[in-house]
């Protein structure tokens, strides 16, 4: 096999999107199985849409997912110019041989190639097989007459199958990944490889994906920019994880893998033709399962923003209690939580007794008869498993005393929630004082 060399092409019209992202992360995964190349190429040649801004944010959201480019407009490479607005001449020199050769004519400014009849332009497609095609298949609408392939325009601005071509084959392209929106293209493209006496790459056109309901993928059904899941609390890593899994199988039921995993297990062949589809509750549990394995330095990294936007002190905590206080904390979670920011939701107690306040307020509680049990548990050693002995003692020698009666009122005084992790594992971890201080509050104690 030549050198793989693959492309990401995006127009710099908008932000880094879901379907633009699964057709840069499928390249960068070929490229990196194959010790390859991947090239990122900004195709601006719609002027008046395209901006510097968009080309930044693609780029950018392309990085927070973890796809790194070996040639483009930023870092160069031996096949630039790496934007299609810099390339104009280039693609004017080839038309006009084309002019010359009679493959081609003019009409006022734009230059037209000529669909000739008879020519066989099928072609296999890695994932979706052989595709046959005539170019007597290439009419006009509702006419028996070719349609002829428009290459330069009017204002003299390549049009798309001409300079994707021009380009590949410049960029010493081996293999053309993108969405099978494009399949349509193919025939017109190989017909102009062909006539410049070019070597046509191969092609690998990916599923549509589409949303639960079966169509395709729109803003009703969630956030599409790439952005948008990063602002939600979701993790690169998972994001990565599950965009991979959209028309490809790791195989033997693997869900859960790195990028370095993904990119060693990686085969076109292994694409499926069928649309994937864009399952929030997968991504939730891939972005959980994800969260589960950091270091619990980087996972106090990616919730404190969120427990700072809520306006909790953590600063302060920090100062008083140490990092690592928090850090254990979200430890103590076990995983609950499906983004980061579902994960400071549901963590804030540890932070500050404020929400605890707000979301409970102890009315109809029988205090009498709890204070003896919290008096009881709280004279305990400050163990988990000391407070919970103490607890049971005191249950086992009262009777018709029920465990869940009295555990249940010190999970909302400490939390203001119905589910935590071992209510006595968070009493430790917040500790004595802290736990005292929210029982008083409520006359518990």
């Amino acid at each position: 096999m030549t050198e793989v060399r693959v492309r990401f092409a995006p127009s710099p019209t908008g932000a880094l999107h879901i379907g633009g992202g699964h057709t840069a992360l499928f390249n960068w995964l070929w490229a990196r199985h194959n010790n390859g190349k991947f090239i990122l190429r900004i195709e601006d040649t719609d002027l008046v849409r395209s901006t510097k801004e968009y080309e930044q944010t693609i780029m950018s959201g392309m990085v927070w997912l973890g796809l790194d480019w070996d040639e483009g407009p930023d870092i160069g490479g031996n096949y630039g110019p790496y934007r299609q607005s810099e390339r104009l001449d280039i693609y004017r020199d080839y038309a006009e041989q084309l002019v010359s050769e009679g493959k081609a004519y003019r009409d006022g400014e734009a230059i037209i190639f000529r669909v000739e009849p008879g020519q066989d332009i099928s072609f296999r497609d890695i994932v979706y097989g052989q595709i046959d095609v005539m170019s007597d298949g290439l009419r006009e609408k509702d006419s028996d007459k070719l349609k002829d392939i428009v290459i330069i325009k009017s204002d003299g601005m390549p049009t798309y199958n001409y300079a994707v071509v021009v380009d590949d084959h410049m960029m010493r392209i081996s293999h053309v990944i993108r969405g099978e929106d494009h399949i349509s293209n193919t025939p017109k493209q190989i017909l102009l490889y062909r006539a410049l006496g070019w070597e046509v790459p191969e092609f690998a056109h990916l599923p549509m994906i589409l949303g639960k309901d079966k169509k395709k993928l729109s803003k009703r059904h969630g956030a599409t920019s790439i952005y948008e899941y990063r602002d939600m609390g979701y993790m690169p890593d998972s994001m990565f994880n599950f965009l991979a899994l959209l028309g490809w199988s790791a195989g033997d039921d693997r869900e859960i893998f790195t990028r370095s995993e993904a990119a060693e297990w990686f085969e076109l062949s292994r694409v499926t033709r069928k649309a994937a589809v864009f399952d929030f509750d997968k991504l939730n549990h891939i972005n959980q399962e994800h969260l589960k394995r950091l270091d619990p330095s980087v996972r106090l990294g990616m919730v404190r923003p969120f427990w700072v936007e809520a306006g909790l002190p953590v600063a302060d905590v920090e100062a008083k209690r140490g990092v690592k206080y928090l850090e254990d904390a979200l430890t103590l979670m076990e995983g609950r939580g499906r983004t980061a920011k579902e994960m400071a939701e549901f963590s804030d107690y540890f932070v500050s007794f404020e929400p605890v306040k707000a979301r409970w307020n102890a009315d109809g509680l029988d205090k009498d008869k709890l204070r003896p049990f919290f008096g009881a548990v709280f004279s305990s050693e400050w163990k988990a498993e000391k407070l919970e002995e103490a607890a049971r003692s005191w249950v086992g020698g009262h009777e018709g005393a029920k465990m869940k009666d009295y555990a249940m009122p010190l999970r909302f005084a400490l939390t203001g929630m119905k589910v935590s992790p071992g209510i006595f594992e968070v009493a430790e971890h917040l500790g004595r004082e802290e736990c005292e201080s929210r029982l008083k509050f409520y006359g518990l104690l």
